[in-house]
């Protein structure tokens, strides 16, 4: 059955930088091509996120070429002051030192060794828009979807908020080839309360998902078929 088609695609090279946009891109096993393959981890070996960090939000992670399957892109940082910096370079590894004030070590997986579930849980995070417009009624103010983290925005023909929840247990087809099987909920932490625009916190965004929606916003997927999704893409939900 078709029940809309794909609005954004949203990919993030580094954990906990803000990632790009994207018109199409692989679908790996792991979940999008490339998605948290980058990531800094303490000295006891645990991840440095916006959590602890949450200035790291203000920085976007791109990549600068062609998907490859042997070898990732360059990665392009851009700085909150908009200089744009590599991953790897001198220069980059001083500006990470500055901003995470700690001893970190930088961690590439390669595609072989991506951790499945790379956003925690599982491999994909998707919502749908009447989702985000009901949360923005919720909470009063517009909502900025970078801060839920999520890969995927479904335009759905049915635009009942929060109908996706209605499909754990089931599987859709994106374009004419990958398959995802919806798991579960995504429960939120204090991660959304950052602004993506200034890192500044407002408690109150979590507040409300949690008043109103159990602290669920989002829901988890599993990838079943590999392939290549695009903006536009059909989406149906298969029995």
């Amino acid at each position: 059955m078709l029940v809309g088609h794909v609005q954004e695609i949203t990919r993030h090279p580094v954990k906990s930088f803000t990632g790009e946009q994207v018109q199409k891109t692989k679908v790996m096993g792991y979940g999008l091509y490339g998605d948290r393959s980058h990531a800094f981890k303490d000295k006891n070996g645990k991840f440095l996120t916006i959590t602890q960090v949450p200035e790291m939000v203000r920085y976007q992670a791109v990549f600068s070429g062609e998907e490859a399957l042997d070898h990732y892109p360059e990665i392009q940082v851009k700085t909150p002051s908009g200089n744009v910096l590599t991953w790897g370079d001198t220069v980059f590894q001083e500006e990470m030192d500055q901003l995470l004030k700690q001893e970190a070590s930088f961690v590439e997986y390669s595609q072989a060794h991506i951790p499945l579930g790379a956003i925690e849980e599982e491999s994909i995070l998707l919502v749908s828009d009447a989702s985000i417009a009901k949360l923005t009624e919720l909470w009063g103010k517009e909502v900025d979807g970078r801060r839920f983290r999520h890969n995927l925005v479904l335009s759905l023909m049915n635009k009942k908020p929060f109908l996706e929840e209605k499909w754990f247990g089931k599987r859709l087809q994106i374009g004419d080839h990958v398959e995802l099987e919806i798991k579960r909920h995504c429960e939120r932490c204090m991660i959304i309360t950052v602004d993506p625009t200034d890192s500044k916190r407002d408690p109150s965004l979590l507040k409300t998902v949690v008043k109103e929606r159990k602290n669920h916003f989002g829901v988890y997927a599993s990838v079943i078929r590999t392939g290549e999704i695009s903006l536009g893409d059909q989406v149906f939900l298969k029995d």
